[in-house]
């Protein structure tokens, strides 16, 4: 493994618990891809630090339960912009 690797996923790990981001939002912040930070904390991690491991999923877990919740609003709110926008146009 290359030597910056631990160092990148215990960076990753303690912002995804410090902040409680998903991993989408953990990969904008590195500026890495999605899977890279999915790997790092998933896999990883885990031969790293297996007690920031433990905290980390318990977060993923957390985020995973709550997607459709956030998925819904971001629709909810989506189409209540188109709808103000068409009404404001007349």
């Amino acid at each position: 493994m290359w030597e910056y690797i631990p160092e990148r996923v215990k960076m990753e790990a303690e912002y995804i618990l410090q902040t409680g981001a998903t991993v989408r939002a953990c990969a904008a912040h590195f500026d890495v891809s999605k899977s890279t930070v999915h790997k790092d904390v998933s896999e990883r991690l885990k031969d790293i630090d297996e007690n920031l491991w433990e905290g980390v999923r318990a977060v993923l877990d957390k985020n995973l339960s709550e997607r459709h919740i956030r998925g819904g609003i971001a629709t909810k709110n989506k189409y209540l912009c188109v709808r103000s926008d068409k009404s404001s146009s007349f």
